[in-house]
């Protein structure tokens, strides 16, 4: 198996200076040296755990441009770039196009009235893409991604702002296993999860809001926010190994671990695990 290649992003310019989410308030600050701390830390964390990762150069104006989850869903060596719903991030596309592009991806976009964020939104349980819509993401924009990569689709509806990306309330940690917060969908994307993947993981509420699912996967390894005991448990009781680290500055923006990276050669569950090493840095 090849070495996992994650994408991360400095947070040199991150802070919470709009408000696009129920997280996000102005008058609730991030705190710059506890946030380089964080985001530090997860970085070694994920080294030590056996991935590889590049960085993204942080730009000015910004600030959300270290989430890299949602710069892109990335199939073998194509990238199909997000086209962000929120002008505050559509900044961000050129950057994350340019990067792409320069590492050997051939870049795909999907149509100008189309929503798509990336790995955000977008996330395989083995061969089955699974992706999040209605809230920041279109679901005909899931049909268009599963047409350009080949892959099945199954949309499913988000209804609770709070866990506005898939990778929220989301995250496939085996081809037949995954971590849900079943009160994040609607009773049909529920009947849709439950059918396609034998083995799921439900996470309470409390958890939940500490980004239990928005886990990052390592092989065996799974990474979270600190404040997951219940998940870690249930872990650990199905032989996976997780990981803990604080990542409270970035919950002020709605985002933790996963969002934190984005998966440059192929999630462990996804349908190319087998595939050719992605090109290195």
């Amino acid at each position: 198996m090849t070495q996992p290649w994650i994408l991360m992003c400095p947070p040199d310019y991150y802070g919470i200076e709009y408000e696009i989410n129920p997280w996000m308030s102005r008058s609730r600050a991030s705190d710059a040296e506890t946030t380089r701390a964080q985001w530090r830390a997860l970085h070694d964390v994920l080294v030590s755990v056996g991935a590889k990762v590049s960085l993204l150069e942080p730009k000015q104006g910004l600030p959300d441009l270290v989430f890299t989850a949602n710069a892109a869903l990335i199939y073998r060596q194509t990238a199909v770039l997000s086209r962000f719903r929120h002008a505050e991030r559509q900044g961000e596309e050129p950057i994350d196009e340019a990067w792409l592009t320069a590492h050997g991806f051939t870049v795909r976009r999907l149509p100008p009235d189309i929503y798509f964020e990336g790995a955000g939104d977008a996330l395989f349980c083995g061969d089955t893409l699974f992706a999040g819509y209605r809230i920041r993401s279109h679901a005909r924009g899931h049909q268009l991604v599963g047409e350009l990569i080949g892959a099945r689709v199954i949309p499913v509806e988000l209804t609770d702002d709070y866990h506005y990306h898939l990778d929220t309330c989301f995250c496939p940690i085996a081809p037949d296993t995954a971590i849900y917060y079943p009160a994040a969908f609607d009773e049909y994307g529920l009947q849709a999860l439950r059918a396609h993947i034998p083995n799921l993981i439900a996470v309470e509420r409390e958890e939940a809001r500490r980004f239990a699912c928005n886990a990052v996967v390592v092989g065996r390894s799974v990474v979270t926010n600190t404040g997951c005991p219940q998940l870690h448990a249930a872990l650990k009781d199905r032989g996976f190994e997780p990981h803990e680290t604080p990542l409270d500055e970035f919950v002020k923006a709605g985002g933790s671990a996963k969002c934190l990276t984005l998966r440059l050669d192929g999630e462990d569950a996804a349908a190319w695990r087998t595939a050719p090493a992605a090109r290195e840095a």
